[in-house]
């Protein structure tokens, strides 16, 4: 059963370096969006950002590249994606760092695996 139609975008900007214990933020996110079921998730790392303390993290200073800006992309239903945000606040809570959250509208035009698949 595939989805189509209106859809909202479930968008995390984080740090690269935000952990809960051994555990990396943008990778706790990840699988519990899997174990609920979402569509899917993507994680992308920028080559530069700031947030809210306005201090730049960029791939060029060697010292700070250690932290690039990570953004984490989720698309799904909209009671889904309504129904993980908790999940994300609870995680955002136990790392004690900062992040930006944002929810938007999406249509989904096609929504689909790949039809070869090799094992």
């Amino acid at each position: 059963m595939g989805i189509h139609g209106e859809a909202k975008l479930l968008r995390i900007f984080l740090g690269e370096t935000d952990k809960i214990g051994s555990v990396n933020v943008y990778e706790k996110i990840v699988r519990e969006a899997r174990q609920k079921n979402l569509a899917g998730a993507t994680v992308y790392r920028g080559i530069m950002g700031f947030g809210k303390n306005s201090r730049i993290h960029t791939s060029k200073i060697l010292r700070l590249s250690e932290d690039l800006p990570l953004v984490i992309e989720i698309v799904d239903e909209a009671k889904k994606i309504e129904d993980f945000i908790p999940v994300i606040e609870e995680i955002l809570d136990q790392a004690n760092s900062g992040a930006l959250v944002t929810v938007e509208k999406a249509e989904i035009i096609k929504y689909s695996t790949s039809k070869n698949k090799s094992s």
